[in-house]
Formats: structure tokens, C-alpha cells, sequence
């Protein structure tokens, strides 16, 4: 005589935690770096004592890096509209660091183009906050 087989089977969920969104996680992490790493770059160009003609490639990549950090950012907030409505802390959050980003560059552009240094004392500090957002919201992320 055989034993029937019992009809509960162990299968993995396919089912996708809906607090969670892998895409949002990449884009939001990887805007982490770059803002991160826009630290490092300034810190390259800012060795040369404000000497804008000996460290100008580096203020270039700095600018890059901006531009780049504001399309991560405001891609991550889209996906987090969409695909995350239900965590207003991450749409939310993103949505602020893009526009935070955006300030941040207008800043730094008005320092470099318009020679407005005395807005260094606003462009460093926020840079700062800025990094406390991105490595906040990674974080945040992996929370349900």
C-alpha cells in the first residue's frame, strides 16, 4: 500500500513583497554612489587652492556627476510613484533628493560660472545633507 501524497507542497512565493521594488533599490543605491563620490571629486578639484584652471577636468567630472545623480534620483522617484504609492516615505524621500540635487547644482553652477564663492558656505553643508538622504533612503528601502 503507498502513502498518498500529501497535497501541501513547500514552493517558494512567487508573489513580489508590494513594499519592496528591486528597480527602486538598484536606482536609489547607485545615486548613492555618485553622490558619494561627488565628495571625492570635489575634494580632488578643491586641493588646488580654488585654482579653477589647474583643476578644471575634475570640477567637469563634478558637474557630470551631478547631472548624472539628478537623472538616478528622479528616475528612482518615478518608480517609487508607480511602483511604491503605498511608501510615501520613499517617494517622498526621492522626490525631495531630486529636488534637493537640482538646488544643489544650481548652486554649485552659480559658483563656478557666475564666481559666486561666498555660496560655497550653503553648496558644502547641503552637500552633506544630501548625503545623509542617500544613504537614509537605501536603507529605508529594505524595510516592508
Amino acid at each position: 500500500m503507498t502513502r498518498p501524497t500529501s497535497s501541501r507542497t513547500s514552493r517558494p512565493s512567487t508573489d513580489a513583497d508590494p513594499a519592496r521594488n528591486p528597480l527602486y533599490s538598484a536606482l536609489i543605491g547607485v545615486t548613492a554612489l555618485v553622490v558619494l563620490l561627488q565628495g571625492l571629486w570635489a575634494g580632488v578639484f578643491l586641493e588646488h587652492d580654488g585654482r579653477r584652471d589647474d583643476a578644471g577636468s575634475w570640477i567637469d567630472v563634478h558637474a557630470r556627476g551631478a547631472d548624472l545623480a539628478i537623472l538616478l534620483a528622479a528616475v528612482a522617484t518615478v518608480v517609487a510613484v508607480v511602483k511604491l504609492r503605498q511608501r510615501k516615505d520613499l517617494w517622498v524621500g526621492a522626490g525631495v533628493l531630486t529636488v534637493l540635487l537640482v538646488l544643489e547644482s544650481w548652486l554649485g553652477g552659480q559658483i563656478r560660472d557666475a564666481g559666486k564663492d561666498t555660496l560655497t558656505a550653503v553648496h558644502v553643508p547641503l552637500a552633506m545633507a544630501l548625503m545623509g538622504l542617500v544613504v537614509w533612503l537605501p536603507f529605508r528601502a529594505t524595510r516592508s
